[in-house]
């Protein structure tokens, strides 16, 4: 009995994976010094570290603390979300174009919901940072999310 990726799995292992290799805190360093914003490659890296986590040890003030707390639950949010989407949704998709589309805009909704739920984690926090932080996250997901898709548009539907 072969075993085939579901739509779901396939989209899970592809966001965590980005979450994981791009956003972790030696990556997410090295992009911010040695790359530009200015030149589409060094944009596109930090888009790319958006979801950014560390583990490791902070100032110690309870604002650093906050950040810290708020970027690695958004990083966990965003694979949940991801999840609870593509666990939704895909039982309609058999992958293929629509398996594709799925997994993008799986992300874009997931990345910009976990943005904004976090952001009332930092200190002093706004309505308008909040709607910002959506903001960013949806940028991530709209041009990251496409590595999702050509995850879940590689994988088979649950009812295949």
């Amino acid at each position: 009995m072969a075993r085939t990726r579901t739509v779901t799995g396939a989209g899970i292992i592809a966001t965590a994976a980005l979450v994981l290799i791009f956003g972790n805190q030696p990556f997410t360093e090295w992009v911010y010094r040695h790359t530009s914003e200015d030149t589409a490659w060094g944009w596109f890296l930090r888009v790319l570290c958006w979801p950014h986590w560390a583990f490791g040890p902070v100032d110690g003030s309870s604002g650093a603390m906050r950040r810290l707390l708020a970027d690695d639950l958004r990083a966990l949010l965003l694979i949940l979300f991801v999840a609870v989407i593509l666990g939704v949704v895909s039982k309609a998709v058999t992958g293929g174009a629509g398996g594709f589309l799925l997994g993008w805009s799986a992300l874009i909704f997931a990345s910009a919901l976990a943005a904004f739920l976090t952001a009332f984690i930092i200190a002093n926090p706004t309505f308008i940072g909040a709607l910002k932080a959506a903001h960013a996250g949806s940028a991530y997901g709209l041009f990251v999310g496409w590595i999702v898709g050509a995850a879940t548009g590689t994988a088979k539907g649950a009812g295949s």
